[in-house]
């Protein structure tokens, strides 16, 4: 039997390029690969491998806003905004063929954005001060599949990191933000959720008490909870400066080290797809 409903959907995240600024949008269609037109593009290098926050923190200050037909417009600090239309739509050329993104050694057939008035790769690499192609993932029904060991036949993910979706709660955040405020880097803190790039964030529930999520439903839509999701080094650069500091990984490092990984959040996989809404019922089913 469900538990009580005892949560709510307090915001949605979605992020259209791979590390970029995203938005937050009140509603969110949820497709089999995860929320729509979340993470459909990257940045790639030279040789094919996903340029991100890890080692470019000055995309953190690039935002990406998701246009209705699939594109979108890009804009940064000191640069024009830019209009990106979907490969081979819009008037804009295709490519002619695919070139393979490495997402952390999976290999991802992709499609690079096509050239209009304006060259993307040109403004992208301009604004980074190194040479960088933009990607799009055309079909997310086929290209990609999930792990197999946490996935079901058929599964398959955009260009995120490995899941789908990725859920946080406040009250989790709070309870990490006190272990900070009495850690070795107290000045650091509070830290805000955007340093956790999630998809869902949830009020209501207890600190902690997603770990223990098994399957979830957020309005007329159900997750199930893959794993935790172990962070990085994006986790303590500040999304509005890109500057980096020592948390929150340094106080993950003592409190929330498992199994090798410093955890904060949840990968999901949706069961179905639907609409999702800020204030929907979040309701933990096992």
């Amino acid at each position: 039997m469900p538990k009580p409903v005892h949560a709510v959907l307090h915001a949605l995240r979605v992020y259209p390029v791979k590390s970029m600024a995203g938005s937050a949008p009140d509603s969110a269609a949820v497709e089999p690969w995860g929320l729509k037109g979340d993470r459909r593009w990257t940045l790639i290098d030279e040789t094919g491998k996903a340029v991100t926050q890890r080692q470019q923190p000055r995309l953190a200050l690039a935002r990406a806003e998701p246009l209705p037909d699939g594109g979108i417009r890009l804009s940064a600090p000191g640069t024009e905004p830019l209009t990106v239309s979907v490969p081979g739509s819009g008037g804009v050329p295709g490519t002619g063929g695919t070139v393979v993104a490495d997402i952390f050694g999976t290999k991802i057939e992709s499609v690079l954005a096509g050239h209009g008035t304006r060259d993307v790769h040109d403004w992208i690499s301009g604004y980074l001060g190194v040479e960088v192609r933009l990607a799009h993932l055309d079909d997310p029904a086929i290209r990609r599949p999930i792990d197999p060991f946490y996935a079901r036949p058929g599964e398959t993910v955009s260009f995120a990191d490995g899941f789908p979706l990725l859920v946080t709660t406040l009250a989790s955040l709070d309870a990490l933000n006190s272990l900070i405020a009495q850690g070795d880097h107290p000045d650091e803190g509070p830290l805000p959720m955007d340093r956790f790039r999630p998809n869902l964030v949830v009020a209501g529930a207890a600190p902690w008490e997603e770990d223990d999520w098994r399957r979830v439903a957020v309005g007329e839509v159900t997750f199930r909870v893959a794993k935790a999701c172990g962070r990085c080094v994006i986790t303590t650069t500040d999304q509005r400066t890109g500057e980096r500091g020592k948390e929150p990984l340094r106080t993950l490092g003592r409190y929330r080290r498992f199994g090798g990984q410093l955890i904060f959040g949840q990968n999901l996989v949706p069961e179905g797809t639907g609409t999702v809404r800020v204030g929907d019922p979040v309701t933990v089913l096992e």
